[in-house]
């Protein structure tokens, strides 16, 4: 009989008390122990299982769960090493969770991260008539509230770790779960300055300057570079999706999923289970499968992007907007099911961000959209061709393309809508709310728009237009004629023979040029069409002039200007 399918535990004891169906990932435990590495830093997707990996480790050797090694454990690969059998349930944790920690601001992230560290020291309120605990450290942990210090906060795991072995005699483990959430939420809250200076003391008094630590494990999406927040951390050990150290620890590896598949009695979904949701490759690990969606199929039976549905990344999706036109080209590439390539650096430098084109594509990689295309014969530090996932990627990667770009599904659909009808007034209409709520949303838009506008607003039009796909082929910057248009838009092929194909060029306003109004600037737009014979790659492919809709689009600053022939 098939095991019960929980939806969103992530308790390790829960699913094994009940018999919930779960796939064994204890050999983790056996492999991280015996590198002896002092602190270990591992990042995967969102919902690979990070966080019941964690609590996993928790529950092994946490003295909460003294005496239950053989009632949780029992029959999974660790409990078959004796060494480890004794190490169960004698070795005091300290589990932080920085999940939930994503605030537009300083105050309420500390005010959070503060809240844990009560919560998680009320845990271990015993520590308080141990008579092995010194009375500074009683007094520290006593403080532990919203309203204690930045500088206590950040000395207050490490307070914990010393208060922990004087009660047990044993060096406590720290697990740090998704530690980079907050540090995300700084980055696009605008007080990354701030937060930083704080987390790299923390880091350091918890991992680093900590007698009292036996081993620190620490799990996240994104690596961020030593230089932020880790720059006293010379004993950290990085396992990002590259690294071939713990590939099959997090994700479902093939066999896991047919097992689990044949237990369900789904034997002749296999094929199909495999083109939804295999692709994910972690260092050269290949056909690493997404838990969550598979864990969902097993519950629905139904094939769809379980997966894409939740999987959102702020970060990414703010680097995608500010991102510039060959960024958009190179997503309608990987929407037509070919594949760019792109230097990858899993280390994420947060001041760089802006300046790093590349940055963009390594977030894609480390948060799961995008995955290498094999090729060993390549270095290490060359180029890597990447592609988007696997069919669940595909299918479900517009609507999160559209979640990026629309600022109001209100005003994208409309502008949508306008261009392919060609009601150029309402285009205008639509076109000028969405600019200006994208200029107002995020900084580096106006910072783009200013230093080279045309490519700002080309690429903030070419990502409005990705939904389009399927029913048009979205092109840009390609020849035609005596140049190069901007954007053109052609019918595929099974779309209607009246749907009209589409040329769209950009202006900026230009007063030196001669220009008095937008008017002038979109004529000349149109213009550059006529002269340049932009249409004749069109005419080419069978449309007739009538069956072709040419705009100019004009802009000065939050001013936009939509003219069509």
């Amino acid at each position: 009989m098939a095991r019960t399918v929980s939806i969103g535990a992530q308790g390790f004891e829960e699913l094994r008390t009940h018999n919930a169906f779960y796939v064994d990932k204890t050999a983790f435990i056996s492999e991280w122990w015996s590198t002896l590495d002092k602190i270990t830093l591992i990042t995967r997707p969102r919902r690979f299982g990070k966080t019941l990996l964690l609590d996993t480790v928790r529950c092994f050797f946490s003295t909460e769960f003294a005496e239950r090694g053989e009632e949780l454990f029992g029959g999974l690969d660790v409990w078959s090493v004796a060494e480890l059998r004794e190490l169960q349930g004698r070795v005091p944790v300290v589990f932080l969770s920085f999940a939930d920690i994503k605030h537009t601001n300083y105050a309420d992230t500390m005010y959070s991260i503060k809240e844990l560290v009560r919560e998680v020291a009320k845990t271990h309120a015993y520590l308080l008539d141990s008579e092995s605990v010194d009375e500074g450290d009683k007094t520290a942990l006593r403080s532990m509230s919203s309203s204690m210090s930045d500088a206590a906060a950040s000395k207050s795991a490490k307070v914990l770790c010393q208060a922990l072995e004087a009660h047990w005699g044993v060096k406590p483990v720290v697990l740090l779960d998704e530690y980079d959430t907050p540090m995300q939420a700084a980055w696009l809250g605008g007080y990354w300055d701030e937060l930083s200076a704080f987390m790299r003391v923390f880091m350091d008094s918890t991992f680093k300057t900590n007698p009292s630590l036996d081993r620190g494990l620490m799990t996240g999406i994104t690596r961020v570079s030593r230089e932020s927040i880790f720059s006293g951390l010379n004993n950290l050990r990085v396992c990002s999706v590259t690294s071939s150290a713990y590939a099959t620890s997090f994700g479902f590896t093939e066999h896991e999923v047919f097992s689990a598949l044949d237990e369900f009695d789904m034997q002749d979904r296999k094929a199909k289970v495999k083109e939804w949701y295999d692709g994910f490759c972690f260092g050269e690990i290949e056909s690493i499968y997404n838990p969550w969606s598979i864990t969902l199929y097993l519950e629905e039976k139904v094939l769809v992007p379980y997966w894409m549905n939740t999987s959102d990344n702020a970060l990414v999706a703010d680097l995608v907007r500010r991102g510039d036109t060959q960024l958009k080209q190179d997503f309608e590439d990987l929407l037509d099911g070919r594949s760019t390539t792109h230097k990858i650096d899993d280390q994420l430098v947060f001041s760089d961000l802006e300046a790093d084109t590349d940055a963009v594509w390594s977030l894609l990689l480390s948060s799961g959209y995008i995955t290498p295309v094999n090729d060993k014969d390549k270095e290490p530090l060359d180029p890597k061709e990447l592609r988007l996932t696997n069919k669940e990627v595909f299918i479900g990667f517009d609507s999160v393309i559209e979640r990026w770009f629309g600022r109001s599904r209100q005003d994208y659909n409309g502008f949508i809508k306008a261009i392919l009808t060609g009601d150029e007034r309402f285009a205008t209409r639509y076109l000028q709310e969405v600019t200006l709520s994208c200029m107002s949303y995020f900084d580096g838009a106006t910072r783009s728009a200013q230093s080279e506008p045309e490519r700002f607003y080309h690429g903030l039009v070419l990502g409005l237009l990705a939904s389009l796909r399927g029913h048009y082929t979205v092109e840009s910057n390609r020849e035609s004629g005596w140049g190069r248009y901007d954007i053109m838009l052609v019918p595929t092929k099974d779309a209607q023979a009246t749907d009209k194909a589409i040329i769209i060029e950009f202006k900026v306003f230009d007063k030196d040029d001669g220009e008095t109004a937008l008017e002038d600037t979109a004529t000349r737009a149109l213009a550059q069409i006529e002269e340049r014979a932009y249409a004749t790659a069109l005419i080419e492919r069978g449309f007739s002039s009538e069956n072709i809709l040419s705009y100019g689009i004009a802009f000065r600053g939050k001013e936009v200007l939509v003219v069509q022939t």
